[in-house]
């Protein structure tokens, strides 16, 4: 690879960053070329160097985006393995909550790519299937049925949970849907009486 063309993929990549930690943080609208441009030091008639338009800028921050999340997980994974309910508390966690910039790109993003274009909604349909199949395996379930449900239940807690501005309540939120989560996973829970030593 040429001198110019590393530097091409250097800025591309910086751009691309640079978007990825914008819309996951502000959301589709925030991306101004522009502006994005001029926050990585390059000049706005460069960015076509680069990319066809802005829709496909957003399509591949957002696949940039939603990769960074599956990486982190699969790091933090390969470090410490978890099972149904370290997964359910290390996303339904005040951390996770906090940090939308660097946090799962689902729930920061999804009202955005339901409105968006056929090729994001179809990107994140692909990383949500991803999701899916993770949690039936952390389950131990032959169907997607329980998976669904729990990855519905906490992409939707972790989303509602940042807009509660009272932050007590927020917790409780997270804490109230994890809890649920993991007994839907435990083993005789509803089998088991109050009042048994």
């Amino acid at each position: 690879m040429g001198h110019s063309q590393a530097e091409k993929e250097q800025s591309r990549e910086r751009i691309l960053k640079e978007a990825a930690d914008q819309i996951r943080e502000s959301g589709f609208d925030s991306v101004s070329v522009g502006k994005l441009m001029k926050s990585v030091n390059l000049t706005h008639g460069g960015f076509y160097g680069h990319f066809a338009s802005r829709t496909d800028l957003l399509a591949k921050a957002l696949t940039r985006a939603l990769a960074d999340g599956v990486n982190r997980s699969t790091e933090e994974e390969l470090a410490r393995p978890r099972d149904f309910a370290s997964f359910v508390r290390n996303y339904l966690s005040r951390a996770h909550r906090d940090s939308r910039k660097t946090g799962c790109a689902v729930p920061a993003l999804i009202s955005d790519v339901s409105r968006a274009d056929a090729q994001s909604r179809a990107i994140m349909a692909s990383y949500i299937e991803g999701y899916i199949a993770s949690a039936r395996r952390q389950l131990g379930d032959e169907d997607d049925t329980r998976a669904m449900f729990a990855i519905s239940a906490m992409v939707g807690a972790l989303a509602l949970s940042r807009v509660l501005e009272d932050s007590t309540r927020s917790d409780e939120m997270l804490q109230t849907v994890g809890e649920q989560l993991i007994a839907l996973n435990a083993p005789n829970v509803l089998g088991h009486s109050d009042n048994q030593d």
